[in-house]
């Protein structure tokens, strides 16, 4: 008798051995593109099924809200809410381009305009949270022959570099020929050779720049000894199936991307439009969703580190209005604080809310030139305790 058992012990350890081997051998033959999915599956994975009373509620004021905002189908782009990464609504209306008559659906793609901020800025945080850089990393160290010694990642994240804004120093007699399609690099370049001075000293107040994010693209490609576009599929798009998402470029989609319009005229594209980081990211409702739980998640970005992006550091002057690391917020007395950032370019708005402590995403994307798309905000009062009104007519912030 015990020596039945010693055998069938003998038996277990053997088997238990053998099913050990084969669950390391079977983690050993993952590869890393298998793994990378699989971590994108478990980012993106939706949070515990909605009550459908909730969910009949909210579609039920939502829809009410789009009506009146909106009456008769006007909008041209989209509308999406979802809560912990679950589409409570969308709605698609109106056409990309008016002489192709294609409708806008959730698959296309439209000019996120300053939108694009939050994306550059989360991948700047993703090359901090890989070693790669640092926030208070000066960019003389980055970018050869920048001429502002005190400048660093963070005020240009921040907006509190002091540099101008290079739509309007270009627009400057004798400074560049606006025949000339603009980059990045020339940007730069001009920064460099035509003593444009800063506008005040860097970290001392905060002033709105595109000219900030235009930098930190250069910085992403000189980190990633890649081009924008690509480090952020690599970094951003790819990681998080955001598929219907691009960086524009000037000379390969200038007569293919989505069109913009403005008093029902079709917006044309000028000097300007090459000007990456700042803007020029063109994507859809449901691939922002993806991006903001890519933010969210602990798997694919340090919480502590997104923390930073969410502290205001433009506290020189008392007033609720903010902006952290690529992102705007109002700072209530009452401790509560709303998340968003908002763009305009051409005939081109967006809004991008999110609402971390409810798990609510809002977004509204248009391509023919509407103040409504700001509205949106006031559908957080809906999932949380702010001092909107859904029924306000809302501004820009």
């Amino acid at each position: 008798m015990i020596f039945i058992k010693n055998v069938n012990i003998l038996h277990i350890l053997v088997f238990s051995a053998v099913i050990s081997s084969c669950n390391q051998k079977n983690k050993s033959e993952i590869t890393p593109e298998q793994q990378a999915k699989n971590t994108t599956t478990e980012i993106l994975k939706t949070g515990k099924k909605l009550d459908p009373k909730f969910v009949t509620s909210k579609t039920a004021s939502i829809a009410h809200f789009y009506k009146k905002n909106w009456p008769n189908n006007s909008m041209n782009g989209s509308i999406l809410v979802a809560k912990d990464g679950q589409i409570i609504y969308e709605k698609y209306n109106g056409v990309s381009n008016v002489s192709t008559k294609d409708s806008i659906t959730s698959t296309t793609p439209l000019h996120l305009a300053s939108v694009s901020k939050v994306i550059t800025a989360t991948a700047v945080l993703k090359l901090i949270d890989q070693k790669k850089l640092t926030l208070d990393q000066k960019v003389t160290t980055l970018l050869k022959n920048f001429p502002y010694p005190d400048i660093t990642v963070k005020t240009l994240l921040n907006h509190r570099s002091g540099m101008r804004n290079y739509a309007y120093f270009t627009a400057e007699k004798g400074v560049w020929d606006r025949h000339k399609i603009l980059s990045n690099q020339d940007i730069l370049n001009i920064m460099a050779t035509k003593d444009i001075k800063l506008e005040f000293k860097t970290d001392t107040r905060f002033t709105y720049c595109n000219t900030n994010f235009a930098m930190l693209a250069l910085i992403i490609e000189k980190v990633t000894a890649k081009k924008y576009e690509e480090a952020m599929k690599e970094l951003i798009f790819e990681p998080l199936n955001m598929n219907n998402t691009y960086v524009f470029d000037y000379e390969r989609d200038k007569d293919t991307a989505v069109p913009s319009y403005r008093n029902n005229r079709k917006v044309a594209l000028d000097y300007l439009d090459a000007i990456y980081g700042d803007k020029n990211i063109y994507s859809t409702a449901r691939d922002l969703l993806k991006f903001d739980q890519g933010r969210n998640s602990p798997l694919f970005f340090n919480p502590k580190l997104l923390n930073e992006a969410y502290i205001g550091y433009s506290n020189e002057h008392v007033g609720k209005n903010n902006y952290g690391l690529g992102m705007r917020m109002i700072n209530w007395p009452t401790g509560q604080n709303f998340y968003f950032h908002n763009g305009w370019w051409h005939g081109n708005t967006s809004s991008f809310i999110t609402l971390p402590i409810e798990g609510v995403t809002i977004i509204a994307l248009s391509n023919k030139f509407t103040r409504s798309t700001y509205k949106v905000r006031n559908l957080s009062v809906l999932f949380g305790d702010y001092p909107f009104k859904i029924d306000d007519d809302g501004k820009e912030e």
